[in-house]
C-alpha cells in the first residue's frame, strides 16, 4: 500500500462522516459480501437480465482482473446512499488486493437512489465525472421510464468500456504486482497519527474505531467469497464516484 496526502484526506474525512452520523445504525444496515457478481433482492431486473449480466462481469473479472459487481437492494435504511456504499466496499473488499480495481453499481429503487463507487485503482478510468455522466445519461432516465433491463445493461456496457480490457490482460497479477509497495518514513508518520486518533475514538466507540482502521489498512486485508462467487482483496475507494436519483 502506497500511502498518500489524497488516501489521509480521505481517511479524515471518513471520520468526520462518521462522527456526525450514528455509526451503530450504520453498521447494522451493511450485509455480508454478495456471493455473485449481480446481487438484486429487490427484483428490480428480470432473472434473464440478471443472469446475463453476472456471466457478463465474471467473464471480465476472468479476462482484465477489474471487479465490477451490481447491487440492487430495496433501501440504505435511512443512511446516505454516499456512506452505505463506501462502507460497503470497504466491508466486502472490492477488488484485488494491492490494486483496488474495484467498482460497484448501487441501486435503490425504494430510494429512487443509485451510485458507481469506484476504487483507487480504477479511479484513473473512472474518474467522478464520467461516473456522473453514465448516471445521468444512461441508468437514471432508463431508470425513471421503468426500463430497468435496459438502463442496467447499458450502463454497466458503459462502465466497461472505461475500465478497459487492456490486451494480455490476466485475472490474477504476479507476485510483484500484488504486493504492496514498501513503506516510506513519511508513510509510517501519517499512519501513525491515524492509529492514534483510532485509539482516542475507541473510548467512545469501539465500532468506529474498526472501521476507520478497515479504511486504513483495507487494501491489505484478505479476500471474501462464498457459493462460488466472486472473492476480493481490495475494498479501498475514498467516496470516489458519483450518485444520482431518479
Amino acid at each position: 500500500m502506497r500511502w498518500s496526502a489524497r488516501a489521509t484526506v480521505h481517511v479524515l474525512a471518513i471520520l468526520g462522516a462518521l462522527l456526525a452520523t450514528s455509526p451503530p445504525a450504520l453498521g447494522q444496515t451493511i450485509p455480508p459480501p454478495p456471493t455473485a457478481w449481480v446481487t438484486d433482492s429487490a427484483d428490480l431486473l428480470s432473472p434473464q437480465t440478471a443472469d446475463g449480466l453476472n456471466d457478463e462481469l465474471r467473464s471480465y473479472e476472468r479476462r482484465t482482473g477489474h471487479q465490477i459487481l451490481v447491487y440492487i437492494a430495496p433501501t440504505t435504511g435511512g443512511v446516505p446512499i454516499e456512506d452505505w456504499a463506501v462502507s460497503a466496499f470497504a466491508r466486502w473488499k472490492v477488488g484485488r488486493k494491492g490494486l483496488d480495481d474495484g467498482l460497484v453499481l448501487f441501486i435503490f429503487p425504494r430510494d429512487h437512489t443509485v451510485r458507481i463507487e469506484v476504487g483507487y485503482g480504477l479511479e484513473p478510468k473512472v474518474p467522478d465525472a464520467r461516473a456522473a455522466e453514465i448516471l445521468r445519461n444512461t441508468i437514471e432516465p432508463g431508470l425513471r421510464a421503468g426500463e430497468a433491463d435496459r438502463a442496467v445493461t447499458a450502463g454497466v456496457a458503459q462502465i466497461i468500456v472505461l475500465a478497459g480490457n487492456p490486451p494480455g490482460a490476466r485475472a490474477e497479477p504476479s507476485g510483484d504486482e500484488a504486493a504492496p509497495a514498501p513503506l516510506s518514513p513519511i508513510d509510517l508518520i501519517a499512519i501513525g497519527i491515524l492509529l492514534l486518533i483510532a485509539l482516542a475514538v475507541a473510548a467512545r466507540s469501539p465500532w468506529l474505531a474498526l472501521y476507520l482502521l478497515v479504511n486504513i489498512v483495507g487494501g491489505r486485508g484478505g479476500g471474501v467469497s462464498g457459493g462460488g462467487g466472486f472473492s476480493g482483496g481490495g475494498g479501498r475507494s475514498g467516496g470516489g464516484g458519483a450518485s444520482g436519483r431518479w
